[in-house]
């Protein structure tokens, strides 16, 4: 079975990928967890986690995290060649979580300048679930375009509404 790709932009809200991370691995699927420097930045404010070094030291120290599951994987940001940005090696389902308006604004202009940017434009060619949290609101204008086209695309739009904001 094909991994499970989850993605840690720039945005506030690491929790929500490192949570997702968790329980997919606790339900015994593979994982690759990708992360943007921006989201390495985010996730150390939040989290405090330092996730700094190779990408061969940096995924020891996820896995370390994460009770050193072995089904967990993780490539470099400007990897390529990665077996994810395939189409023939397509993930089963990709989610963006949290998803920066970057982020979002680069896919539904069909850009692909880093490894997560092009495994989503893999997952939408190959017609797998693709799913986008994206955390800046209010939306604006723009925003609200770029999800549209997300979505029709084949995009799921599913915006974090975190209950601690009220």
């Amino acid at each position: 079975m094909q991994p499970i790709v989850v993605a840690i932009t720039g945005a506030s809200g690491s929790i929500y990928g490192l949570r997702l991370t968790e329980e997919l691995l606790r339900a015994d699927r593979r994982v690759v967890l990708l992360l943007t420097k921006s989201g390495l930045d985010v996730l150390r404010y939040e989290t405090g986690l330092e996730w700094e070094g190779t990408t061969f030291e940096r995924k020891g120290l996820m896995r370390d995290y994460f009770g050193g599951s072995r089904k967990l994987e993780h490539y470099g940001e400007t990897d390529m060649f990665a077996p994810i940005a395939s189409g023939s090696s397509a993930p089963q389902a990709m989610v963006i979580a949290p998803c920066s308006m970057g982020t979002a604004g680069r896919l539904a202009a069909g850009l692909g300048s880093n490894l997560i940017e092009r495994s989503a434009d893999v997952v939408l060619k190959e017609r797998r679930e693709l799913i986008l949290v994206p955390r800046e609101t209010p939306f604006n204008q723009l925003h609200l375009e770029n999800l549209l086209r997300l979505a029709g695309a084949g995009a799921h739009i599913l915006p974090a509404m975190p209950a601690f904001y009220h």
